[in-house]
C-alpha cells in the first residue's frame, strides 16, 4: 500500500473528550474517524488491524470445535418476548417497526437467535455437546460513550453458544473456552490482563467472569488478593472489620440533629465516628412504584449489583426528595412506614451493632443508641456492601484486599436453561425422556481489545503494533525518492516483500524525513525500513525495530532475509 493513497489522515490534533491513550492515537495516527457519539469509522489501518483480531479470535474457537454462522443484526419481537427479554432491557435496545408495522429490533446479543436455530435441528443427546459462534456487528444504545472504542454503541463482536447435556459437560467445555480466550489476549499483544469472577447480569445464569485488561482509566474496580483470589467489584466478597463498642446498650434517644442529612453532616454535627451510623439508600423499581431501600453501615457503600439479586429488582438511584414515603435525609430502620410499597433490607455490616446512629424518619430528628439485635430483632442481613481496600480476604482470611481498574475485554458466561427452556428447546436423552440443554455463552468485543492493545502498547511517539496484529508488518521510508538510486531500491524492496507476503505500507510522498519518521512511529508499524542516498553509498538501508528501537543495517539484498528472521518467519501468522 502506498502512503500517498491510503486513506487514512494523521494529525495532530487530540479530541477534547479523548482521555484514553488509544482514543487519541487511534484518531491522531488515522486509524478511525467518528461518525457519531459511540460510532467510528474503521480506516483501512484499524479495519485490518482488527481483522488481524477476528482471525486469531476464529482460529481459537475452531480450535475447541466451534461452528461459525451469522445470526441476523435484525429480529422480530416475538423471538426476544419468548424469552422475556423484549421488555426487560431497557432503552439501551433499539426497537423499531417495518414498513408493515411489524415490531423489530436491533440485536444487542444472540442468545434467543442462537436457540432459534439450534432447536430446528438438534434433536438427540447424541448431538450435544456443541458450540456455534459468529463475529457480528451489534448496536447497544449505550448512555455513556467514551474511551473511543473502549465504550461504543456500534461494534464488532464475536458472540459463542454452548450447548450441553449436564453440567458437568458445561464445565469442562467452560474451562475450554477460558483457556481459548487467555491465548487469544496474549497473541495479540495484551500485556496486563487476567480473569475475575463477575456477575451473570442481564445474561442471567449462575457462573461468570470476565477478562480484564488493567489500567488505571479503567471503569471497572477488581478485587485482587496475594493468595490468588480475583473478583469484579460486582460480586466481590470480603471479611470486614466489626465494630468494637465497649459502651454498655443505651436506650433510645431521639437527638436534635437541625438540616444535617447526609452521613458526614451528622457525623460533624454531633461528633461522632461513621462506624457508629446507620446509612440508608433509597432505589426506585424500573416499571413499578416501589422502593427499595437499604440500609448499610455509614462508612461501607451499596454494590447494586449485589442489590438486584437480592430483591431480584431492576433498580436504579432515586431521591427521597420526591416522594412523601420517605423523610429525606432523616430515614432510618425505627419506625419506618413500609406499607406503601418499600423493599427493606438491610446489610450484613449492622448485624449485631450497637448504639448506632440512624434517621428517626422525622425532619430534624435521627435516633441514638440503636442495638440491631434488640431493636430489629426479626431483620435478615444480606451482602450488600462494596469491598473496600484493606478489607480481608474471605478466602485465605489473612492478606488484606487490593482495589485495581480494568478494561472488560471479554466475558464467559454459565447459563444454565433459561433460554432453551423459555425458547422450549427440547432435546431427547439417552433414556428417552426430553430435557432442555445447558448453554453457555462467550463474548469478546473485537475493536475493545484492539484499544486495549494500544493502551498497552504506546510511548511518547504513538502506537507500537504488536506484529501479529499489525495492519502492515513492514513501513518503508524512502528518503528523497527523486534520486534514482533510491527510487530503484524502495521499490524493488516493496516488491519483494509483498510478492513473498508481507504486507508493506511505502511512504512515498515528497515530503521531508522528519514527517516521514514521525508519521512512522505514530502508526507504529512494527518495523521501518530506511532507503537514503546516504546509507546506499555504503550499500546498507537501515531496519529499525518499533518497539525496541534497536536497528539494523543490512545491504539491499539481504532485507528480505532480515525481516523474515525477525519476524521468525516458520512460527508466524501472514494472513490477514
Amino acid at each position: 500500500m502506498l502512503l500517498s493513497k491510503l486513506c487514512s489522515l494523521r494529525t495532530k490534533e487530540i479530541p477534547a473528550d479523548a482521555k484514553m491513550k488509544s482514543h487519541q492515537l487511534m484518531i491522531r495516527a488515522g486509524y478511525m474517524k467518528q461518525v457519531a457519539n459511540g460510532i467510528y469509522t474503521l480506516t483501512t489501518l484499524g479495519q485490518r488491524a482488527c481483522l488481524k483480531i477476528e482471525n486469531i479470535i476464529r482460529k481459537e474457537m475452531n480450535s475447541i470445535d466451534g461452528q461459525e454462522v451469522k445470526f441476523p443484526v435484525v429480529m422480530p419481537r416475538e423471538m426476544w418476548d419468548l424469552s422475556g427479554r423484549y421488555t426487560s432491557i431497557g432503552n439501551e435496545m433499539v426497537r423499531f417497526e417495518d414498513r408493515s408495522g411489524h415490531k423489530m429490533l436491533l440485536g444487542m446479543t444472540h442468545e434467543e437467535a442462537s436457540v432459534h436455530l439450534a432447536k430446528n435441528w438438534i434433536s438427540s443427546y447424541t448431538q450435544l455437546p456443541f458450540m456455534i459462534y459468529q463475529i457480528q456487528t451489534k448496536f447497544r444504545d449505550e448512555p455513556r460513550s467514551r474511551g473511543g472504542l473502549i465504550r461504543v454503541r456500534e461494534f464488532t463482536m464475536k458472540d459463542a453458544y454452548s450447548f450441553h447435556e449436564n453440567m458437568d459437560d458445561l464445565n469442562k467445555y467452560y474451562t475450554k473456552v477460558h483457556d481459548a480466550y487467555m491465548n487469544i489476549y496474549k497473541k495479540i499483544g495484551l500485556k496486563n490482563y487476567i480473569s475475575v469472577k463477575s456477575d451473570t447480569g442481564m445474561m442471567g445464569g449462575s457462573v461468570a467472569h470476565e477478562f480484564m485488561s488493567i489500567n488505571d482509566l479503567g471503569e471497572d474496580e477488581i478485587i485482587i488478593c496475594d493468595c490468588g483470589y480475583k473478583s469484579n467489584q460486582e460480586v466481590a466478597e470480603s471479611i470486614f472489620d466489626k465494630i468494637v463498642n465497649e459502651t454498655p446498650n443505651g436506650e433510645i434517644e431521639e437527638i436534635f440533629t437541625d438540616e444535617a442529612k447526609t452521613i458526614e453532616e451528622v457525623c460533624s454535627k454531633i461528633n461522632c465516628d461513621i462506624k457508629h451510623t446507620i446509612k440508608a439508600v433509597a432505589y426506585a423499581v424500573k416499571g413499578e412504584n416501589t422502593i427499595v431501600l437499604a440500609f448499610v453501615r455509614g462508612d461501607r457503600e451499596i454494590n447494586e449489583a449485589k442489590l438486584k439479586k437480592v430483591t431480584k429488582k431492576d433498580i436504579a438511584p432515586f431521591s427521597a426528595e420526591n416522594d412523601d414515603r420517605l423523610c429525606a435525609g432523616t430515614i432510618g430502620p425505627i419506625n419506618l412506614d413500609t406499607s406503601n410499597d418499600i423493599i427493606v433490607v438491610y446489610d450484613e455490616s449492622l448485624k449485631d451493632t450497637i448504639n448506632m446512629i440512624g434517621g428517626a424518619n422525622k425532619p430534624k430528628y435521627h435516633l441514638k443508641n440503636i442495638c440491631t439485635s434488640r431493636d430489629l430483632p426479626n431483620v435478615e442481613y444480606y451482602d450488600l456492601a462494596k469491598v473496600q481496600e484493606g478489607d480481608t480476604c474471605s478466602v485465605c482470611k489473612t492478606n488484606k484486599l487490593k482495589i485495581v481498574h480494568g478494561i472488560e475485554i471479554g466475558n464467559i458466561f454459565q447459563l444454565g436453561t433459561k433460554y432453551t427452556k423459555s425458547m422450549d428447546m427440547r432435546v431427547k436423552s439417552q433414556e428417552g425422556t426430553e430435557f432442555n440443554p445447558i448453554m453457555g455463552c462467550y463474548g469478546i468485543g473485537v475493536g475493545r481489545n484492539l484499544a486495549c492493545v494500544i493502551e498497552d502498547n504506546h510511548d511518547d511517539y504513538g502506537i507500537i503494533m504488536p506484529k501479529e496484529i499489525a495492519p502492515f508488518k513492514v513501513h518503508i521510508c524512502a528518503l528523497r525518492l527523486d534520486d534514482e538510486n533510491v527510487n530503484k531500491i524502495a521499490y524493488e524492496l516493496y516488491n519483494s516483500l509483498e510478492d513473498f507476503g508481507f504486507e508493506t505500507l511505502f511512504d512515498d510522498r515528497n515530503v521531508s524525513a522528519g514527517n516521514k519518521f514521525s508519521d512512522a512511529d505514530l502508526i507504529g508499524i512494527p518495523f521501518r525500513i530506511v532507503v537514503s542516498p546516504k546509507s546506499l553509498e555504503n550499500n546498507i538501508v537501515e531496519i529499525k525495530d518499533r518497539a525496541t528501537g534497536e536497528i539494523y543495517k543490512v545491504s539491499p539484498n539481504d532485507v528480505l532475509t532480515k525481516i523474515v528472521e525477525l519476524y521468525h518467519f516458520k512460527d508466524f501468522n501472514f494472513e490477514i
